[in-house]
Protein backbone atom coordinates (compact mmCIF):
# COMPACT_ATOMS: atom_id res chain seq x y z
CA UNK A 1 0.00 0.00 0.00
CA UNK A 2 1.45 3.44 -0.87
CA UNK A 3 0.86 6.36 1.65
CA UNK A 4 -1.71 8.07 -0.93
CA UNK A 5 -3.84 5.00 0.19
CA UNK A 6 -2.99 5.46 3.99
CA UNK A 7 -4.20 8.59 3.69
CA UNK A 8 -7.61 8.04 1.92
CA UNK A 9 -8.00 5.69 4.10
CA UNK A 10 -7.76 7.93 7.49
CA UNK A 11 -9.50 10.08 5.75
CA UNK A 12 -12.30 8.11 5.12
CA UNK A 13 -12.28 6.90 8.61
CA UNK A 14 -12.04 10.69 10.03
CA UNK A 15 -15.05 11.78 7.80
CA UNK A 16 -17.11 8.57 9.10
CA UNK A 17 -16.62 8.91 12.88
CA UNK A 18 -17.06 12.54 12.09
CA UNK A 19 -20.61 12.24 10.42
CA UNK A 20 -22.00 9.54 12.98
CA UNK A 21 -20.69 11.49 16.07
CA UNK A 22 -22.34 14.79 14.85
CA UNK A 23 -25.50 13.41 12.90
CA UNK A 24 -27.40 12.32 16.07
CA UNK A 25 -26.57 15.34 17.76
CA UNK A 26 -28.19 17.91 15.41
CA UNK A 27 -31.13 15.36 14.71
CA UNK A 28 -31.88 14.04 18.23
CA UNK A 29 -31.49 18.73 19.32
CA UNK A 30 -34.93 19.89 20.61
CA UNK A 31 -36.34 16.44 20.99
CA UNK A 32 -36.70 14.33 23.88
CA UNK A 33 -36.40 10.52 23.77
CA UNK A 34 -38.48 8.27 25.02
CA UNK A 35 -37.93 6.69 28.98
CA UNK A 36 -37.19 3.40 27.78
CA UNK A 37 -34.23 4.36 24.79
CA UNK A 38 -33.15 6.56 27.81
CA UNK A 39 -32.34 4.05 30.56
CA UNK A 40 -31.30 1.47 27.75
CA UNK A 41 -28.42 4.21 26.68
CA UNK A 42 -27.47 4.29 30.11
CA UNK A 43 -26.48 0.85 30.34
CA UNK A 44 -23.97 1.69 27.35
CA UNK A 45 -20.96 3.03 29.61
CA UNK A 46 -20.82 0.50 31.86
CA UNK A 47 -21.38 -1.91 29.67
CA UNK A 48 -18.13 -0.93 27.37
CA UNK A 49 -16.25 -0.34 30.91
CA UNK A 50 -16.99 -3.59 31.64
CA UNK A 51 -15.92 -5.72 28.17
CA UNK A 52 -12.66 -3.54 28.54
CA UNK A 53 -11.61 -4.80 32.12
CA UNK A 54 -13.37 -8.49 31.44
CA UNK A 55 -10.19 -7.99 28.21
CA UNK A 56 -7.97 -7.06 30.57
CA UNK A 57 -9.05 -9.79 33.51
CA UNK A 58 -9.84 -12.75 31.12
CA UNK A 59 -7.17 -13.42 28.89
CA UNK A 60 -6.82 -16.99 27.14
CA UNK A 61 -3.40 -17.92 27.85
CA UNK A 62 -3.74 -16.24 31.62
CA UNK A 63 -3.12 -19.80 33.01
CA UNK A 64 0.21 -20.23 31.11
CA UNK A 65 2.41 -18.84 33.79
CA UNK A 66 0.81 -20.78 36.62
CA UNK A 67 -2.37 -20.20 39.09
CA UNK A 68 -1.03 -17.49 41.04
CA UNK A 69 -0.38 -15.11 38.39
CA UNK A 70 -3.59 -15.45 36.77
CA UNK A 71 -5.44 -14.81 40.01
CA UNK A 72 -3.94 -11.70 40.82
CA UNK A 73 -5.75 -9.68 38.42
CA UNK A 74 -8.73 -11.62 39.71
CA UNK A 75 -8.57 -11.07 43.06
CA UNK A 76 -7.83 -7.38 42.69
CA UNK A 77 -11.35 -7.44 40.73
CA UNK A 78 -12.58 -9.20 43.82
CA UNK A 79 -11.32 -6.11 46.28
CA UNK A 80 -12.40 -3.41 43.61
CA UNK A 81 -16.46 -4.54 43.41
CA UNK A 82 -16.91 -3.61 47.08
CA UNK A 83 -15.40 -0.05 47.48
CA UNK A 84 -17.31 0.75 43.74
CA UNK A 85 -20.30 -0.47 45.12
CA UNK A 86 -19.96 1.74 48.56
CA UNK A 87 -18.28 4.78 47.60
CA UNK A 88 -19.27 4.64 43.84
CA UNK A 89 -16.48 6.49 43.02
CA UNK A 90 -14.31 6.01 39.99
CA UNK A 91 -11.26 7.43 41.57
CA UNK A 92 -11.42 5.13 44.86
CA UNK A 93 -12.23 2.45 42.83
CA UNK A 94 -9.01 3.02 40.88
CA UNK A 95 -6.94 3.48 43.83
CA UNK A 96 -8.36 0.14 45.67
CA UNK A 97 -7.57 -1.88 42.10
CA UNK A 98 -3.84 -0.48 41.50
CA UNK A 99 -3.14 -0.90 45.10
CA UNK A 100 -4.47 -4.24 45.69
CA UNK A 101 -3.01 -5.58 42.37
CA UNK A 102 0.54 -3.82 43.35
CA UNK A 103 0.53 -5.67 46.81
CA UNK A 104 -0.74 -8.84 45.56
CA UNK A 105 2.39 -8.77 43.14
CA UNK A 106 4.51 -8.21 45.73
CA UNK A 107 3.29 -11.62 47.95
Amino acid sequence: MSWTDFALIGLGCAITILVFRTVPLFALRGRELPAWLSQALAFIPPAAFAALIANDILSPGMFDAGLWPAAIPIIAAIIVVPVAIRTKSLVWSIVAGVGSYGLLLLI
